[in-house]
C-alpha cells in the first residue's frame, strides 16, 4: 500500500501526533477549499467529483480482492457507499449556507449519537446533550438569522456518519485493513452521481479537474498516509481522542480559507463540542469515532 516518504530521522523525531493533526489539517483544509468549487459545479457536483476520483485513486493504492466478496457482504457494501455518499454531498451542500466549524459541529453529533445508544451507562447519554448545548450556541436561533436548509444538510450529514460507523463496523468484520472501503467507493460515487452530475453537467473544464483531484488528494488520500504514519506510533483510543478535536480545526481553517470569523458565543459552542467528543471517545467502546472499515479521512 502507497504512504508518505519520510526520512527515518524526521518520522522518529516528530511526535506521533503531529500526524494526526496535519491529517485533520488536510481534510478541513480539503473542505475548505472545495467551497471554491461550488460556483462552477455545485456542491453535489464536487461531492461526485471527490468521491470518483477517490475511488479510483484507493484502488489503485489498495488494490482490493474483488474475489472475496461474497453475496452476504454486497448490503454492507452498499450500505456504506450510500452513507459516504450521503453524508459527502450533505455536509458540501450544508456549506453553501453554514461555516465550516458549524457545520462540523452539527455533523459530529452523528457518531456521539451512535455511541450514546451503544453505551453502557447514563453518562455516556449526556455528551451528545452537552454537543448539542454546544451547536445550539454556535447556529445562535435567538438571534433570527438561523441557516434552516444548511442545518438540515448538516443534520443528514450527521445521520449519514453514524450510518457510515455502522456500516464500517460489519464492513470491517469482513475485511480486512482498508479493502472495504475502497470497495465502496465506488457505490459511494454512484449515490452522489444522481445529484452531482446534473450539477455539473455542462461546467466540467480541465481547470475544475485539476481543482477536483487536488481536493482530493487534500481528502482523502494524503490524510490516509498521514494517519497511517500516527497509528503506527499511536495507540486508536489516544489516536480517537485527539481527533474529537476536529471542529476546532475545521474552525480556523474557516477563518484562514474562507474569512469566517467566529463570535465568543460560537467558540465557547465549539468548546463544549470538542469536549463532548474528548469525553465520548475515552468512555466508548466500538461504537465511536473509530471506523474499523477506512482511516477518518475517507469521510468528507
Amino acid at each position: 500500500m502507497a504512504s508518505v516518504t519520510l526520512s527515518p530521522r524526521i518520522y522518529r523525531w516528530a511526535p506521533p501526533w503531529t500526524w494526526a493533526v496535519l491529517a485533520m489539517t488536510s481534510i478541513q483544509i480539503g473542505s475548505a477549499t472545495a467551497v471554491y468549487l461550488f460556483p462552477m459545479v455545485g456542491p453535489a457536483g464536487t461531492a461526485w467529483m471527490r468521491l470518483s476520483f477517490g475511488a479510483v485513486i484507493l484502488i489503485v493504492i489498495v488494490r482490493p480482492r474483488w474475489s472475496a466478496v461474497r453475496a452476504n457482504h454486497i448490503p454492507s457494501l452498499l450500505g456504506l457507499g450510500l452513507a459516504t455518499g450521503v453524508m459527502t454531498t450533505a455536509f458540501l451542500t450544508a456549506l453553501q449556507t453554514l461555516p465550516l466549524g458549524t457545520a462540523v459541529a452539527i455533523e459530529f453529533l452523528g457518531p456521539l449519537a451512535v455511541a450514546a445508544m451503544t453505551g453502557r451507562t447514563f453518562r455516556a447519554a449526556l455528551w451528545p446533550v452537552l454537543a448539542l448545548a454546544g451547536v445550539i450556541l454556535m447556529t445562535q436561533p435567538w438571534s433570527g438569522e438561523v441557516e434552516l436548509v444548511g442545518i438540515g444538510f448538516a443534520v443528514l450529514a450527521a445521520v449519514g456518519w453514524g450510518s457510515y460507523i455502522w456500516f464500517s463496523q460489519k464492513v470491517g468484520d469482513a475485511f480486512s485493513g482498508v479493502q472495504g472501503l475502497a470497495m465502496s467507493l465506488p457505490a459511494a460515487a454512484l449515490a452522489a452521481s444522481f445529484f452531482g452530475i446534473p450539477q455539473a453537467w455542462g461546467n466540467i473544464s480541465p481547470l475544475v479537474v485539476l481543482a477536483a483531484l487536488g481536493i482530493t488528494l487534500l481528502t482523502p488520500v494524503i490524510p490516509f498516509s498521514l494517519e497511517m504514519l500516527a497509528l503506527k506510533r499511536m495507540n486508536k483510543r489516544a489516536f480517537g481522542t485527539l481527533m474529537a478535536s476536529g471542529p476546532a480545526i475545521a474552525l480556523l481553517m474557516g477563518m484562514v480559507f474562507l474569512s469566517q470569523i467566529p463570535n465568543s458565543v460560537e467558540v465557547l459552542g465549539i468548546a463544549l463540542v470538542i469536549v463532548a467528543g474528548v469525553a465520548t471517545q475515552r468512555s466508548s467502546g466500538r461504537a465511536d469515532f473509530s471506523r474499523p472499515a477506512s482511516p477518518r479521512s475517507a469521510r468528507n
